[in-house]
């Protein structure tokens, strides 16, 4: 069958190959987390004095890459389960289509229903929030001199660009997945090309520099604690959960999986080629970051200006603020970008169930795009951006967007992206080895889920431990999904897609 085909109506048509697939993996991933979460990394990792003012033991820097490849791993072991499920369920949802089919439609509902109303939408804010930052910052460089780093735009002008930047590209996914996807392909390759000279930069300035003292190995002591049980596991749940967020969106291929063409192939090649790729650039990124900037200047600098940004200016002076800043902007721009190619999917699905208004389900007559799911996502996430900044300009939010959503967020998030990759089991009992046979089968099975799914299980038990409030904050969340769920569709007769 001829992939170009036209789709049947409401059909999401097949135009994403390989490297786009690929593309929309660490587009999607690449945001803001590997720029900001370095310092939360640092600060859980380090020992303060009872005051909290001083560092007595800096984190040891063989446990941070550590943190960093674990979680990388942990991804890359679950994008292997996914890969099989994907392949299964080739359908426009993703995780909602994994859960519906594992666990019932209440899962499914569950998730779709965090999903839209807090992750999705709120990534999508937030991502939105840090462009405007970047771009903020590129303005400052450019208007002001040297010994001036006044505010270019008010605090409503930020604002103004923070939505025009989600209509903008929310009106090119709307026109077409091919377009979207293609612009996914260009940025994702700028930002990995950025990512690629921030871990190069230590080497070259060492090559070139007349002095070298900027750049030292020495700052990457202590490597590792004298004794084994001088390991705080809390502490280094801690640390995961930050990293987490900067992994956060490997799974966003899942919802696309009805628009990637030859998918029993491109499905499993862009989630493992996708994940490996991240893993390699994270860690470099890390080394070059722990090359320049001492650990005490990252925990204390870091809380309001992103360790790229103090790496940069160390290195290059203030044309390293400015690339610092392009680098940051390039890459949140590929993230929401691909959040908002993403995100419908879900939408789309649930509509196509009965779980969601049905309107949502129909495609844009001449784009094939799922306009409708689309327009309601950008629109919630759009009131997101303006009701923070509402509480923030009236000094009722103690948090910037970005920290609210990583702190309430990603409990739920890392629930149900949890009980998404334990799916397989069920998929192993409707689709046997011996019986059917299907192109790729998840290696390890079943040590590799097992591995995943217990590592997780511990992260969120830390997350109860360290993070409570916000916890009990996302279950409550939940139970009145659930809530809403019992009331209004339990019992209904749906329509499976």
């Amino acid at each position: 069958m001829n992939d170009s085909k036209p789709a049947e109506p409401d059909t999401l048509p097949r135009v994403l190959g390989a490297w786009m697939a690929t593309a929309i993996v660490i587009g999607t991933v690449i945001g803001s987390g590997v720029f900001k979460k370095p310092e939360a990394v640092a600060r859980s990792l380090s020992t303060f004095s009872e005051d909290g003012k001083q560092i007595e033991v800096d984190a040891h820097f063989g446990l941070i890459i550590v943190a960093w490849v674990l979680v990388g791993l942990l991804s890359f072991l679950g994008s292997l389960v996914l890969a099989e499920i994907a392949i299964v369920h080739p359908k426009a949802g993703g995780n909602y289509v994994f859960l519906r089919e594992g666990y019932g439609r209440w899962a499914g509902f569950l998730w779709g229903w965090v999903e839209f109303w807090i992750i999705r939408s709120g990534s999508i804010a937030a991502l939105a929030s840090v462009f405007t930052e970047a771009f903020h910052g590129i303005l400052r460089y450019a208007v002001n001199d040297a010994h001036n780093d006044n505010p270019v735009l008010s605090f409503w002008m930020k604002q103004a660009v923070t939505v025009t930047v989600i209509f903008v590209l929310a009106l090119v996914n709307a026109r077409g997945t091919r377009l979207g996807g293609g612009l996914q392909l260009i940025v994702t390759t700028v930002k990995v090309g950025s990512l690629l000279c921030i871990a190069l930069a230590p080497f070259v300035y060492l090559a070139f520099a007349s002095d070298p003292s900027a750049v030292s190995l020495d700052r990457l002591q202590p490597i590792w604690p004298e004794r084994v049980r001088d390991i705080s596991l809390s502490d280094f749940g801690g640390a995961l959960v930050g990293i987490l967020w900067a992994y956060h969106g490997w799974m966003n291929l899942a919802p696309m999986a009805g628009e990637v063409k030859n998918p029993n192939r491109n499905l499993p090649l862009a989630f493992m080629m996708g994940t490996l790729a991240i893993i390699v650039l994270y860690v470099s990124v890390n080394v070059a970051y722990h090359l320049a900037v001492p650990r005490s200047v990252m925990v204390f600098e870091g809380a309001n200006t992103p360790v790229a940004t103090i790496f940069s200016e160390r290195l290059l002076g203030r044309v390293g603020l400015l690339l610092a800043s392009l680098a940051l902007l390039i890459s949140v721009f590929g993230a929401l970008n691909g959040n908002l190619l993403v995100g419908p999917r879900l939408l789309v699905a649930m509509a196509a169930d009965g779980l969601a208004p049905r309107g949502l389900h129909h495609l844009h007559s001449k784009w094939g795009t799922p306009f409708s799911a689309l327009a309601v996502l950008t629109g919630w996430s759009v009131l997101l951006v303006l009701g923070a900044s509402l509480l923030n300009y009236f000094g009722a939010m103690r948090k910037e967007l970005f920290n609210v959503l990583t702190d309430y967020a990603m409990f739920g998030a890392v629930a149900f992206e949890t009980l998404a990759v334990a799916s397989i089991f069920m998929v192993r009992r409707q689709y046997p080895v011996g019986t059917v046979d299907l192109p790729y089968r998840c290696w390890g099975y079943p040590f590799v889920p097992i591995v995943y799914i217990l590592a997780m299980a511990a992260v969120l038990g830390n997350m109860f431990y360290t993070q409570t409030t916000e916890s009990l904050i996302a279950v409550g969340f939940i139970g009145v999904g659930a809530a809403v769920y019992c009331i209004v569709f339990d019992g209904k007769k749906l329509t499976t897609t």
